[in-house]
């Protein structure tokens, strides 16, 4: 069985971390390179960087940034925000990231799955999902969760899966930043639908929460920000604490 991973995420903005409720009211969160260290420190099983203003205003993610990082960490490193082709994904792996996570241009676009699939390896792309329940259906959202697409969440995971996405990650527009728990009920849908790696994303609020998404669904990792940047909850305490329940995680 493989061992589920704790994943602290940096939502970049002008050059700093931030983080918001619900994709709105974004406040200040740290510098992300010092960020970054702390929780390779900490023993974080992977990190994810998403600049998350890069697609809506129409630019390509902060490169230089991303390879400030890169030269302090030893982790797998996940980078996402204005990619839009297979010449974006490469330069951002030559700049030290190891996966990409598309969004928005995926939506737009699928064959772009299966192109930085074909070029770098079905392991390289994530698909990152944003979904919002609303009118009794779990949907997909892009541009920041900006805007509608009229797709169901657990069809277009399973279309992701089918033009070479190697994981997804999955964020509920709902329990982002509240810290009341992630989104159980997507979480196992899209986790039992697709064959490929689901990493939980919004709402963990405490050590119980990520408890209850690696037992009640078969998501592999944990997803996390506003916990770990305002040292709520620090990595070496969650992994003890899921060692002491049993679950299965990276020492």
């Amino acid at each position: 069985m493989l061992k589920k991973r704790i994943i602290p995420c940096l939502d970049i903005k002008d050059g700093r971390t931030v983080k918001g409720i619900n994709f709105v009211g974004i406040r200040d969160a740290g510098d992300p390179i010092e960020l970054a260290k702390k929780y390779v420190a900490q023993g974080a099983d992977e990190l994810v960087f998403l600049d998350i203003t890069a697609t809506v205003e129409k630019r390509k993610t902060l490169i230089n940034l991303v390879d400030k990082i890169a030269r302090e960490i030893n982790i797998p490193f996940t980078v996402g925000g204005g990619i839009n082709a297979v010449d974006d994904v490469r330069a951002l792996l030559k700049a030290g990231a190891d996966k990409v996570s598309i969004n928005s241009s995926a939506v737009k676009r699928p064959e772009l799955i299966a192109e930085i699939a074909k070029e770098f390896g079905s392991q390289c792309v994530v698909i990152a999902i944003d979904t919002k329940y609303e009118d009794d259906e779990w949907m997909v959202f892009i541009h920041g969760g900006r805007k509608g697409t009229g797709l169901k969440t657990v069809d277009w995971a399973k279309r992701a899966e089918a033009l070479g996405a190697g994981e997804i990650l999955l964020t509920s527009m709902n329990s982002d930043g509240t810290t009341a728990g992630f989104a159980i009920d997507i979480t196992a849908k899209v986790a039992e639908a697709v064959n490929i790696p689901v990493i939980a994303s919004g709402g963990a609020g405490k050590e119980a929460h990520f408890k209850e998404v690696f037992e009640k669904t078969k998501a592999t990792g944990g997803l996390a920000a506003t916990i770990f940047h305002y040292d709520k909850i620090s990595i070496p305490d969650l992994k003890e604490y899921l060692t002491t329940k049993n679950i299965n995680v990276r020492r």
